[in-house]
């Protein structure tokens, strides 16, 4: 927590002094250049505990704790066809810790921590007047065993009758450094018994000269290989204004996924007690299907409610149902309890820890693949005054904390603080 406090608070001071200069553009009617609008600062803290780590086959500690820092800005113009164009800048950088790190081998990298950084980029051109938008998104993650770039286009139409259609098309390309456990290493020996000096080239493209009776022991070049991984998602939505107190939302999802998926430092260990590395299919295909129904009960309370139904081709089906009440106490404060259930079947390949057979055509012990039942539940506090929190530049301040528990004894936390400055 006290990590958190002083990167927001020294990010807060700088932004406030940026804002409290600037005198926003109200006007809406003639054309103007893209101009910072709102930027969001969200700092969160994870910490988890388990006990049936992936990379030890399914047992060990799951402990991970994960400090999250994210900075959004948001521009705001029109052009000489009164289209609002909003584009949106995003740097977010993750810190994380995990016990079960420590038997995982990373050449040249810490083994008790690691840490992402994920810019992104999204356009936006709304058309008011005939009810279109059209988007563009770029994405980029990047740590120590995984690189991703993402792109994805969209856009929204409204009907006649309050309804809005929308359509997004999403591409993820990442690739996997194949770093296996220590036991599965290649080590290449060279011995030199000819008798004389000689020259040798070992598994891994080094070339040694030995003289008699030398010996070279080779355990790798010390470069990682790495295997892709394509994600393409196809995304539709529909809403729909029933009346001014409900509001009604279908979601639907197509995802293919190409590739390695799996992780080569998750083990299996099979029924002799014998282990390598999970084994999954290189293909894979989703199937989420949504809805979700927003009511407005008065002007204090609103129920957000929601429903989603999933299915794979690797055997797993699952059920998503949650709730929101945002609770307005005052002009400028609400509270949001939330609550969601989760419960997921086993995929196919799935097998606790020694209950393998070589026989299987894949395999892991990866618990997120497993059967279970989870929930999730806590609360987010609002603060919204409308001259401002303390009369500054700060319009929402958001404090959020959730409690997660699964029945494979997996148990976090997580509570996350966001500025919006505007």
């Amino acid at each position: 927590m006290r990590k958190i406090c002083l990167t927001v608070v020294g990010l807060y001071c700088l932004l406030l002094h940026a804002f409290s200069q600037n005198a926003r553009d109200t006007s809406v009617y003639k054309p103007r250049r893209l101009k910072l609008d709102e930027m969001n600062l969200v700092s969160s803290y994870y910490n988890q505990t388990g006990d049936h780590s992936s990379v030890q086959g399914g047992i060990g500690s799951e402990k991970v704790t994960d400090l999250a820092n994210g900075l959004e800005l948001k521009f705001i113009g029109l052009d000489s066809r009164l289209r609002k164009h909003t584009l949106t800048a995003g740097l977010g950088l993750d810190h994380h810790t995990a016990a079960s790190q420590a038997y995982i081998p990373k050449t040249g990298a810490s083994k008790t921590g690691g840490t992402r950084i994920y810019p992104s980029v999204d356009w936006v051109v709304d058309n008011e007047q005939k009810g279109r938008s059209f988007s563009l998104g770029v994405y980029y993650s990047s740590e120590y065993n995984y690189h991703s770039l993402g792109l994805n286009t969209g856009t929204t139409f409204k009907t006649r009758q309050n309804g809005e259609f929308g359509v997004k098309l999403s591409a993820y390309l990442d690739q996997v450094k194949m770093i296996r456990p220590s036991e599965f290493n290649t080590v290449d020996t060279v011995t030199n018994n000819t008798g004389g000096t000689t020259t040798y080239t070992t598994a891994s493209g080094r070339t040694v000269t030995l003289s008699s009776g030398g010996t070279y022991v080779d355990e790798g070049s010390g470069k990682i290989p790495s295997s892709p991984r394509q994600t393409y998602t196809s995304s539709f939505s529909f809403t729909q204004v029933i009346n001014t107190c409900l509001q009604v939302s279908l979601l639907a999802d197509l995802t293919y996924q190409h590739g390695y998926l799996g992780l080569p430092f998750h083990r299996v260990y099979f029924a002799d007690a014998t282990d390598t590395i999970e084994y999954l299919p290189s293909t894979r295909f989703k199937l989420p299907l949504g809805l979700r129904v927003n009511y407005f009960l008065g002007d204090n309370l609103i129920i957000r409610a929601y429903y989603r139904y999933y299915q794979d081709d690797w055997g797993i089906h699952s059920h998503t149902a949650s709730i929101e009440t945002p609770i307005k106490i005052s002009s400028f404060f609400s509270v949001a309890p939330f609550y969601r259930y989760y419960i997921q079947t086993a995929a196919d390949y799935f097998a606790a820890y020694g209950l393998h057979n070589k026989t299987d055509a894949y395999y892991t012990s990866n618990y997120a693949l497993s059967s279970f039942t989870s929930h999730y539940f806590g609360a987010n506090l609002r603060v919204a005054p409308p001259a401002g929190v303390f009369h500054s530049s700060l319009k929402i301040l958001e404090i959020r904390y959730g409690h997660y528990t699964q029945t494979t004894d997996l148990a976090s936390d997580v509570v996350s603080l966001s500025l919006s400055f505007k």
